[in-house]
């Protein structure tokens, strides 16, 4: 799969701040998506302003709407998750592949690098598997893939069985050890050019119930709707929430520091940075990133580290053939 081209969109972003790459960047264009996915058709309605939406309270609506998004902009089919498992925002996950892509070519001459040679791990894949659908469809990367959840690895399986063309561009690996992040998964002298991560945020699965309600009030369905449109315990919740996460994390990634460009993860509050930010000097990163992100009035970000020194960065510009 290469780069697809960009599809038609409204003229009036919908979704401001969002990467000038992002093919949802101009908002949803609803008589497309209903074509490319018909099912969807049933859930449009007519928005306050006067265009169209969905009911975004309605999880089946916003299953939908994901479906017909990556079959229009990315030629992905039969996408579908289990119920009770998290229904990422097709938007957001997309600004952060390119960004990463980004990050990539400040390093290789201001030229992203494309194609199977760029591999990158995805820690915690998930049921749904976007970050590599979506970056193997914008840039030819390959992917492996590590989760704990026997059924979510299922579930992306699936997925990859309906579309043979994804088939070779992600390895999905089980990670046995819940506590472990890298440790298990990565093969001996395996190198990535990329980690990515969108860690659990909560601390427990009452903070996980709170917030999941209090999202349920603000749309207007009460607290007792349930639970946001899904997502299993560690999908959204671990010991120390995602400042805990990531400190496991960058104490793991010290083990494989000649061989792997860039970790990154994603981090929901500002107020996780200096806590990440300590961790990440006491570890001996030599270079810290954080690069802010925006959809619409959802602020988020993610930090980037590495371990390598200049001449061994250039060493990995040669590997992509620049």
């Amino acid at each position: 799969m290469g780069s697809r081209p960009r599809s038609s969109v409204p003229a009036r972003p919908a979704k401001p701040g969002l990467h000038p790459r992002n093919r949802h960047a101009g908002g949803y264009d609803f008589p497309k998506l209903v074509a490319a996915c018909p099912e969807l058709g049933r859930h449009v309605v007519r928005a306050p302003h006067g265009g169209a939406t969905i009911p975004f309270a309605d999880p089946m609506a916003v299953k939908a709407l994901n479906r017909a998004l990556l079959q229009e902009a990315y030629g992905i089919r039969g996408w579908d998750i289990p119920e009770g498992y998290l229904c990422p925002p097709i938007p957001g996950r997309a600004d952060y592949l390119h960004h990463l892509a980004d990050l990539l070519a400040e390093g290789n001459g201001g030229v992203i690098p494309r194609g199977a040679t760029v591999r990158v791990l995805d820690v915690g894949v998930g049921a749904n598997a976007i970050y590599p659908l979506i970056g193997h469809s914008e840039y030819g990367w390959t992917f492996v893939g590590t989760e704990v959840d026997a059924a979510a690895l299922a579930s992306a399986a699936r997925i990859l069985a309906a579309n043979p063309a994804f088939g070779q561009a992600l390895a999905l690996r089980r990670q046995a050890e819940p506590g472990a992040i890298f440790a298990g998964v990565v093969l001996p002298e395996e190198r990535f050019d990329l980690t990515l991560c969108n860690p659990p945020f909560h601390a427990s699965r009452w903070a996980a119930r709170e917030a999941a309600q209090e999202k349920w009030r603000k749309l207007g369905r009460g607290a007792s709707a349930g639970r946001n449109f899904g997502g299993q315990g560690a999908e959204l919740w671990c010991e120390g929430g995602e400042v805990g996460f990531t400190r496991r994390m960058i104490e793991e990634s010290r083990a494989l520091a000649p061989r792997v460009r860039w970790f990154t993860t994603l981090l929901s509050s500002s107020a996780s940075l200096p806590a990440v930010h300590r961790a990440l000097r006491h570890a001996g990163a030599t270079e810290i990133r954080t690069v802010p992100m925006a959809q619409g009035q959802k602020q988020s970000r993610f930090v980037a580290w590495t371990f390598l020194d200049p001449e061994a960065r250039e060493g990995w510009r040669i590997r992509w053939g620049a």
